[in-house]
């Protein structure tokens, strides 16, 4: 081990920062959130530190470096341009036994800064001891991905009544249990969803109970996205890992499943025309019945659990059978299909409004209000409507929207199979048909469409040499 790892408290004690550009500055903040009284010494000083000065918040030496400004300080950061100033900044303050970091000079240094996730007053330090601090950057923002928001309220809220935990729970196979609940259950939920009064009241509860604590189950709605797994929340994430059980769509890819918790139960509640379908009041229970059992249930959707995913009606269905719930939104096919083929689906020229629709039979067919959906300086986002494109192309003419309106029909959004068909709204049935565009696949119905044309980035953009391109807005024409 070349490094010997250690916290240090730095709260009000004097450091040194040398150097005035934006490399002090960031080191200069860090030290700030650690209560350090900082004294910067350079000629110049960039906006930032300038402004800290001003507001007390550090001490200004103003010049070039000198010895003297070593007298007296805990910690030094060397951080000019000048690796020959760096050398003697560290050679002096090593002489006098102080702490010294040369930034991005492991040679020159006596302590590394490590890459940092902060849930204070947890705090989990990377370091490559210099060697690789990309690497040590790069594992961080996986970690960071891990750990929940909440655990710096949580263990703050444990911390307050530490004495009495120990004093109620003597026994530390019970007392570790209880850790252990307090953890992972209720309390940490309520502060996720910042409550925090609630959250001390359940830990007050649970201290009053002379039981041990029990795992008490609950259910997360999770919005999985369009599909690519780069498109998960964190928050998603965080659920994944913590799951006991998975109940999740068809449309879920093996990617994203697997990048849930290895040991959790996965039950696939998918419904696909023509396929395996499983009713709605046979997911409530299964719901309900891994929730009792003190099970943490993911209810896993595509897209968003709020958008034509049925999230309402099993929110309701738990909170019915008192089941506790959070709801993790994600990115609706709408947002994403949009911004995979580069179409806005608004523009202050174009559209000013969105409508999402669903149009997976013919009953919501028939129900659609098709004069409000004709109007123009809108965009359509229709889902699930690849079964009913003649019907929806008819009426939406037949109700007064133009046949050369544009559209972009995206099928496996975001995935490395997309398919982009682009054309206008008269030949929509023709082209699908001629391309065997099959579900999934989003319309986009709109001037807006018109984009893609010339931003289409992602996938394959299927050419129709039969139909001239639809002319792209003028702005777009003129960069292009």
């Amino acid at each position: 081990m070349q490094l010997y790892p250690l916290f240090a408290d730095l709260s009000d004690r004097p450091v040194l920062v040398v150097g005035g550009g934006d490399v002090a500055a960031r080191k200069t903040s860090m030290l700030l959130k650690a209560g350090a009284k900082i004294t910067v010494g350079a000629p110049v000083l960039g906006p930032q530190l300038r402004e800290w000065v001003q507001q007390g918040r550090i001490a200004y030496l103003p010049g070039a470096y000198q010895s003297a400004w070593l007298d007296g300080v805990w910690l030094v950061i060397a951080a000019t341009r000048s690796r020959p100033l760096n050398a003697r900044i560290a050679a002096e303050g090593h002489a006098l036994q102080r702490w010294v970091n040369v930034v991005d000079d492991p040679a020159l240094s006596s302590f590394q800064v490590p890459a940092l996730i902060d849930r204070s007053p947890l705090l989990v330090a990377i370091s490559s001891g210099g060697a690789a601090p990309m690497l040590a950057r790069r594992l961080r923002e996986r970690i960071e991905s891990l750990l929940d928001p909440a655990l710096g309220s949580l263990l703050q809220l444990a911390q307050r009544y530490r004495s009495r935990i120990r004093a109620r729970y003597a026994d530390l196979g019970v007392r570790r249990r209880f850790y252990d609940w307090l953890h992972d259950d209720i309390v940490l939920a309520s502060l996720r969803a910042s409550q925090p009064a609630r959250a001390e009241q359940q830990l007050v509860a649970a201290l009053d109970d002379y039981q041990e604590p029990k795992q008490q189950g609950s259910v997360v709605l999770v919005g999985a996205g369009p599909g690519d797994p780069g498109l998960l929340t964190l928050r998603a994430l965080r659920a994944l890992n913590e799951a006991d059980v998975i109940l999740h769509d068809a449309l879920i890819s093996e990617e994203i499943l697997d990048l849930a918790r290895r040991d959790a139960t996965r039950i696939s509640v998918g419904k696909r025309g023509g396929g395996t379908h499983t009713p709605q009041p046979s997911i409530h229970a299964l719901l309900l019945e891994h929730a009792k059992a003190g099970r943490r249930v993911v209810r896993l959707k595509g897209g968003d659990p709020f958008v034509f995913g049925r999230g309402g009606e099993e929110l309701e269905f738990l909170r019915t059978h008192g089941i506790a719930y959070e709801v993790v939104p994600g990115i609706t096919a709408a947002v994403a299909c949009a911004a995979y083929t580069g179409v806005p689906l608004t523009h202050r020229d174009h559209a000013h409004s969105v409508r999402l629709v669903t149009a997976h039979c013919q009953h919501s067919v028939d129900d659609l209000d098709w004069a409000e959906l004709a109007r123009e300086k809108q965009t359509l986002a229709i889902y699930m409507g690849v079964g009913q494109l003649e019907k929806l192309t008819q009426q939406l003419i037949a109700h007064g929207r133009r046949a050369a309106t544009p559209f972009v029909l995206v099928e496996n959004g975001s995935l490395p199979q997309q398919r982009t068909l682009t054309g206008t709204l008269g030949e929509l049935p023709t082209l699908a048909a001629r391309h065997a565009i099959g579900a999934p696949a989003m319309l986009i119905l709109g001037e807006v469409a018109a984009h893609a044309e010339v931003a289409h980035w992602y996938g394959e953009l299927l050419s129709n040499p039969s139909h001239q391109a639809i002319p792209a807005p003028r702005h777009l024409a003129d960069a292009a």
